[in-house]
């Protein structure tokens, strides 16, 4: 919907605007497809990013570095990381560099049910794929990759441009 305010944006800032409304809804859209793809495994989308963030770090981190990887709030991650530990799914570790800052690992458990959200993952995300060019795939992902730096260079105090 075009507000009053439209005529101050610049054919790129209305370009973008309706890229980020289409981001909001397709990120919504992506989250309950991730959902009922790992429903099965006890997981939802939050639970099963945590864990891609645990695989992909290549060793042990601590929850604040596994919430900044994801751009996600530590509390928030906090939280899910002891559900997960609940659940036999993660474990803590001692961190050699920080008493209080544990490392999260995958339990074997953990592994395990990773391992079958990927095996689910893979022909669903292939259909997903079917009819767009892999070319078109990476010039969208390089829009988000710069959208996202941009984002990140600013703190709270700033006034985001």
């Amino acid at each position: 919907m075009k507000t009053m305010n439209d005529g101050a944006r610049t054919p790129a800032g209305d370009t973008l605007t309706d890229l980020i409304l289409c981001l909001f809804r397709v990120n919504n859209l992506t989250l309950t497809w991730g959902d009922r793809l790992v429903a099965p495994l006890r997981l939802t989308s939050a639970r099963w990013q945590i864990l891609g963030a645990i695989a992909y770090a290549g060793r042990p981190e601590p929850v604040a570095w596994l919430a900044r990887d994801l751009g996600a709030s530590r509390q928030n991650v906090q939280r899910i990381v002891n559900d997960l530990e609940k659940d036999g799914i993660v474990s803590f570790e001692p961190n050699p560099h920080h008493r209080r800052a544990h490392l999260v690992v995958l339990t074997p458990k953990g592994r395990k049910v990773y391992e079958e959200a990927l095996r689910l993952y893979a022909p669903r995300v292939n259909a997903l794929a079917e009819g767009i060019s892999a070319k078109d795939i990476k010039v969208a992902q390089s829009v988000m990759v710069t959208l996202k730096a941009r984002l990140e260079g600013y703190n709270d105090d700033e006034e985001v441009p």
